[in-house]
């Protein structure tokens, strides 16, 4: 899956429709280096006139219920047990064992050892293909710095799929990337896409973590997101979580504009997480909102919207239960992650 000497690059078949059957390394830099600038000061703009947006108490009590449902409730800690992790399905599958009317959240993402853990603490919770089921996504390609070998990467993914993994969170090389090299991004991803494959043919969903507090402008956003999609990723991923700044509005609002194009231009949706930094209700509204002003409010699916967040949850329940009866509960209400 690496490029020849030719610079003829792996066939994704999203870029073979797109750019061609030329697909090499100059015809995809050509692609990428020929999308329009980013306004940055229109896009900032309007990521805060979004950000004002307030919404009644009833269209409040619809968003806490929904930003639950689209949450990756994630531990990735050097630190991480099996009992960690067990804790952490256990929140996954009753977020408040007080209101058992509260919604699953959309999956629990781990590192990859982790994921056996995380599927025999599921049972029958585990998603196993079900619309009613909760994911296990694991953290894969030498998260978080991406700094390893192809071979590593690729045995990093095929480790987590046959443990059960039912999404892969990948990183992209962004050291490849800020040098030029889009070739090689590129590449990588679509081998990690290929080594998604399950053995009954069916594929794990592949997010892309751009880590966009590392690429330093829009436009590289704009390219990085354009690259990932046409390699074959399900989503784009703004952070790891572990470099600042994380996921900003502004970022995430760019990243909902490049699937919107793309859905525009293929009829195909492609899904978007922000991770890491949103630790509030009243911030996790606010990309409801980007989120159904821009794309449209039938992306607010799990399948096609996530929440990478550990501390976010807490907040929500606490809201929620502000909603249902009007006090705030004492610090021993929630549980701690």
């Amino acid at each position: 899956m690496t490029a020849t000497k030719n610079n003829a690059l792996a066939p994704a078949e999203r870029a073979v429709e797109l750019i061609g059957g030329d697909l090499t390394e100059k015809s995809l830099r050509l692609h990428l280096e020929g999308l329009p600038g980013v306004d940055a000061v229109g896009l900032e703009a309007r990521a805060a006139a979004l950000g004002t947006r307030s919404i009644k108490t009833t269209s409040k009590a619809w968003a806490l219920d929904k930003i639950i449902g689209l949450i990756d409730l994630t531990t990735l800690e050097g630190a991480d047990t099996p009992g960690k992790v067990r804790s952490l399905v256990a929140k996954a599958m009753t977020p408040d064992p007080g209101d058992l009317s509260t919604p699953r959240v959309a999956a629990v993402c781990v590192y990859g050892d982790m994921v056996p853990d995380a599927v025999a603490a599921l049972g029958s919770a585990h998603s196993a293909g079900r619309d009613d089921g909760i994911n296990v996504a694991a953290v894969a390609t030498a998260f978080p710095s991406g700094r390893a070998s192809l071979e590593v990467k690729l045995a990093d993914t095929t480790n987590a799929v046959s443990a059960g993994a039912d999404e892969i969170d990948m990183v992209i090389d962004r050291g490849a990337f800020l040098a030029g090299h889009y070739g090689r991004v590129f590449d990588q991803i679509v081998a990690v896409k290929e080594a998604c494959r399950r053995d009954d043919g069916t594929y794990a969903h592949l997010k892309v973590i751009l880590e966009t507090g590392e690429l330093t402008t829009y436009d590289n956003v704009r390219r990085a997101s354009w690259l990932a999609i046409l390699a074959g990723g399900d989503f784009i991923k703004t952070s790891t979580g572990k470099v600042a700044p994380a996921a900003t509005l502004p970022v995430t609002l760019l990243m909902l504009q490049v699937v919107g194009d793309w859905h525009r231009l293929t009829g195909e949706r492609i899904g978007v997480k922000p991770a890491g930094g949103i630790r509030t209700s009243k911030d996790a509204i606010k990309y409801l909102v980007t989120v159904a002003e821009t794309v449209g409010e039938e992306w607010l699916q799990p399948h096609l919207f996530r929440f990478g967040a550990s501390s976010l949850l807490n907040d929500v329940l606490l809201q929620r239960q502000k909603l249902s009866t009007g006090r705030y509960s004492g610090p021993d209400y929630v549980t701690m992650d």
